[in-house]
C-alpha cells in the first residue's frame, strides 16, 4: 500500500473519530439543557449577600436562594432579597432631609413628625418592622445620593421626580402633585414689567429668580425660565429674605410653600404677590434603590391601596396643627 493511501485512510479516520466526538459532545449538552428541575434544584444554593445599609444587621450568611431568587427566611418564609434584607435587620431605614420641612417632616418635642413620616411609619408597619430615620442628607440632592450608596431603603421626603434624579434611583407613583408657583415682590416685579400684563412677563421672563440650592427648582429654573438670573440659597426661608429685601424679584417653589408664606402671614400679600403656574406639576413621589424592583412594586401597591390622599388643601390644612 502506497504511503498517499495509507495517508488518505488515517486522515479518514481521523474525521470519523471527529465526527464522532463531537456528536458525543452535542448530545451531552443536550441531556444537560433538558435535565428534570430536580437536577437544578439540587444545584448549590448561593447565600444572600448584606447591603451597605445592613452594615449592625444581624448575619444574613445562612439564609440562602432559591433557583427563583427568592430567600428562604428561617421560619419558612420565601421573600424577595431586600424583605429578606429588611426582616433580617429588623427595621426599616428611611432617608429623610436634616433640615424640617412643615408639615412633611419636623422635629418636635423631641420626635419626628409629619406627613412624610406618617407614611413611613405606615410602610414598615406593612412590612411588620420598626423604622429608622437617616438624616445625614443637608439637601434634597443629598437624599438622593443616600439612598443611591446604600445607606437607606427608601427615602420619603418631600421628593419631587426629575430626570437627572431618575437616573439614580426608582421612583413610586405620586403621593402628591402640586403646581409650581412664583412669589413675586410686588414693587420689584412692576419695575421689571413696565405696564406688560403679568403672563408676557412671566412667559419671557428675565428677571432675578431665588430658589433652593440643590433643589428640584433650581433644575426646573434652568429648564422653564432660561433667561432669568437665578440666585441658589441653601435653604427656603433664605430666599423669602432675599425676596423681601428685594435681592431676587421672584422665588420659585410649589404652590404649597408659596401659598403657606401668605397663608403664615396675612401681611405679606401687601408686598407680595402669588401666581401658580398651572401647566407645571411638580409630583412627590417615594425613592427606592435601582436594584430592588420588587420592594418598589410593593410601594407602588401601598400607595394605591392606601385610603389618606394628599392634595394642596390638605396639605396647608396639616400646617394649622
Amino acid at each position: 500500500m502506497s504511503l498517499p493511501i495509507v495517508f488518505r485512510r488515517l486522515t479518514g479516520s481521523c474525521r470519523t473519530a471527529i465526527a464522532c466526538a463531537r456528536r458525543g459532545l452535542i448530545v451531552a449538552a443536550l441531556c444537560l439543557s433538558t435535565a428534570p428541575a430536580a437536577f437544578a434544584a439540587a444545584a448549590p444554593v448561593t447565600p444572600v449577600a448584606p447591603a451597605t445599609v445592613d452594615a449592625s444587621a444581624p448575619s444574613a450568611a445562612s439564609f440562602v436562594t432559591t433557583s427563583t431568587g427568592l430567600v428562604r427566611m428561617p421560619d419558612g418564609r420565601l421573600l424577595a432579597p431586600e424583605f429578606a434584607r429588611i426582616q433580617s435587620r429588623g427595621e426599616l431605614v428611611v432617608a429623610v432631609l436634616g433640615v424640617d420641612q412643615p408639615p412633611f417632616f419636623e422635629e418636635r418635642d423631641g420626635h419626628l413628625v409629619g406627613l412624610d413620616i406618617d407614611l413611613a411609619k405606615e410602610i414598615a408597619s406593612k412590612l411588620g418592622v420598626k423604622v429608622r430615620f437617616n438624616r445625614d442628607a443637608k439637601t434634597f440632592d443629598g437624599v438622593v445620593d443616600l439612598l443611591a450608596h446604600g445607606q437607606a431603603d427608601i427615602a420619603v421626603s418631600k421628593l419631587s421626580r426629575t430626570l437627572p434624579r431618575a437616573q439614580e434611583i426608582s421612583f413610586s407613583t405620586p403621593y402628591l402633585s402640586l403646581k409650581h408657583a412664583l412669589l413675586l415682590n410686588r414693587v420689584k416685579f412692576a419695575e421689571l414689567a413696565h405696564g406688560r400684563p403679568l403672563p408676557e412677563v412671566i412667559r419671557s421672563y428675565n428677571g432675578t429668580l431665588g430658589v433652593v440650592a440643590d433643589s428640584s427648582y433650581a433644575q426646573y429654573a434652568q429648564m422653564y425660565f432660561p433667561n432669568a438670573q437665578i440666585h441658589a440659597y441653601p435653604t427656603w426661608d433664605g430666599v423669602l429674605k432675599a425676596l423681601n429685601a428685594g435681592e431676587v424679584t421672584a422665588a420659585y417653589r410649589d404652590e404649597f410653600e408659596v401659598k403657606h408664606v401668605l397663608k403664615s402671614d396675612p401681611t405679606a400679600s401687601l408686598r407680595l404677590r402669588v401666581v401658580t403656574l398651572q401647566d407645571l406639576e411638580d409630583t412627590l413621589a417615594i425613592g427606592v434603590n435601582v436594584s430592588e424592583p420588587t420592594l418598589l412594586s410593593f410601594i407602588n401597591q401601598f400607595l394605591a391601596s392606601r385610603t389618606t390622599r394628599y392634595d394642596v388643601k390638605t396639605v396647608l390644612q396639616a400646617t394649622d396643627h
